[in-house]
C-alpha cells in the first residue's frame, strides 16, 4: 500500500496530542483497575520498535511495561509454551506492551526450525483458546501487524548495519529473513486464518511511512479502550521549612564526576 510521507510539523503537532490522551487513558486505567495487553508484531524492521517508544514515552513505567523476552532457556522450552508469558500480564490498573509475544510460535520459529510442525499446529489451535481465556477475564486484548515492503525491509536493514548506533538491532534472524520474504508471508496468512478471532482481531499497520504508522496505531489504540477523563488529585506543594543548623560536609571530601561537559560550552 503506496504512503505519501506525513510531513514532520504536523506528525509532531498530532503526537503530542495522542501522547497527552495516552496519559489520560493511562490515568482511567489506574482508576479503573482496567487490564490492557498491547501486542505489536510484524515484519522485521517494520517500525515495532519505534512505535512502542512513542507510546511508552511519557507514560509510567510502574503503570505500563515494554514485555521483550529473550530466547526461552532450556527449562522455559521444556514448559507449556504459554507458560513464560503469563508472569507478564497485566494485573488490575496496568498495561503491557509486547514487543513481540507468543507470535513468535507462528512465525520465527516456524519458518526457522525453532519449532517442530506438531509444536507449530498446537500453538495455531490452543492460541484463540488461550486468547478467549484472557478476554473472558476481563483483559482488553489489541493485536498489531506492522508490514512493510520488501525494498523498504531491506533499505533499513542496509541502513541499521552502516549506523554503530543501531546496528545491535540487526540479528542474524533479521538477516536471513530477507531470504524467506515469502514463507515469512505464509506463516503470517495462515496465522491469521486461525488467530483472527472476533474477541481479539488482528489489525494492521502499512508502516512504509513510520510517522503515518505511528499515527495511525495511536489513534486506532485510543479508539479501542473505553476510557474517560479522570480528575487527577491535586498535588500542593509544602513550603520549605527553615534551617534547622544543617551544614554541608566539606566539598572537597566528596566524589564528584568530572565536568565534560565544560569543554563544550564556546
Amino acid at each position: 500500500m503506496d504512503q505519501p510521507r506525513l510531513a514532520k510539523k504536523p506528525y509532531e503537532r498530532e503526537l503530542h496530542r495522542l501522547q497527552a490522551e495516552l496519559v489520560d487513558m493511562q490515568g482511567w486505567v489506574q482508576a479503573s483497575g482496567a487490564r490492557i495487553v498491547v501486542i505489536f508484531e510484524g515484519r522485521d524492521a517494520a517500525g515495532k520498535g519505534s512505535t512502542i517508544k512513542r507510546v511508552a514515552e511519557y507514560l509510567n513505567p510502574r503503570v505500563t511495561r515494554i514485555v521483550a523476552l529473550p530466547a526461552p532457556t532450556e527449562r522455559e522450552r521444556g514448559q507449556w509454551y504459554f507458560q513464560r508469558y503469563v508472569p507478564h500480564l497485566p494485573a488490575a490498573g496496568e498495561i503491557v506492551l509486547m514487543d513481540r509475544s507468543w507470535y513468535n510460535r507462528a512465525g520465527v520459529e516456524h519458518v526457522m526450525g525453532y519449532c517442530t510442525n506438531v509444536e507449530y499446529h498446537r500453538f495455531l489451535h490452543q492460541a484463540p483458546i488461550f486468547e478467549r481465556l484472557l478476554v473472558e477475564d476481563g483483559i482488553i486484548l489489541l493485536k498489531y501487524w506492522f508490514s512493510v515492503s520488501p525494498d523498504e525491509q531491506e533499505r533499513r536493514f542496509r541502513s541499521r548495519a552502516q549506523d554503530p548506533m543501531r546496528r545491535w538491532k540487526l540479528s542474524p534472524n533479521d538477516v536471513l529473513s530477507i531470504t524467506r520474504w515469502e514463507d515469512y508471508s505464509r506463516a503470517k496468512d495462515t496465522m491469521f486464518v486461525h488467530t483472527d478471532i472476533p474477541e481479539a482481531p488482528w489489525f494492521e499497520v502499512p508502516s512504509v511511512d513510520k510517522r503515518r504508522s505511528r499515527i495511525n496505531m495511536i489513534t486506532h489504540l485510543l479508539s479501542r479502550i473505553p476510557y474517560g477523563e479522570v480528575e487527577p488529585e491535586p498535588v500542593e506543594i509544602p513550603t520549605r521549612p527553615e534551617s534547622r543548623g544543617y551544614e554541608r560536609p566539606p566539598r572537597n571530601l566528596e566524589n564528584y564526576v568530572p565536568d565534560a561537559a565544560a569543554g563544550l560550552e564556546g
